[in-house]
């Protein structure tokens, strides 16, 4: 386990953090706590097969993330 921390893109202020195993699982503990990840930092980030369902990202830096079959049904983009 390590610290995660989610940031917003444009000042670096912490969005959401927490002990998790990935960032992935942080992610979706974000989402699942309606965290608001509007312009998060995710760049890069390994989200394959992550239930993002209903997750606001919007203005979200998501440049080289995977998000291959990853749940987005009416996630906010």
């Amino acid at each position: 386990m390590a610290t995660f921390r989610i940031k917003s893109r444009f000042n670096g202020s912490v969005l959401f953090e927490g002990e998790y195993g990935s960032l992935k699982l942080c992610v979706e503990a974000a989402v699942n706590a309606d965290a608001y990840l509007a312009d998060a930092y995710l760049a890069g980030a390994n989200l394959a097969d992550a239930n993002l369902a209903d997750a606001n990202l919007v203005g979200a830096y998501l440049a080289g993330a995977n998000l291959a079959d990853a749940n987005l049904a009416d996630a906010n983009l």
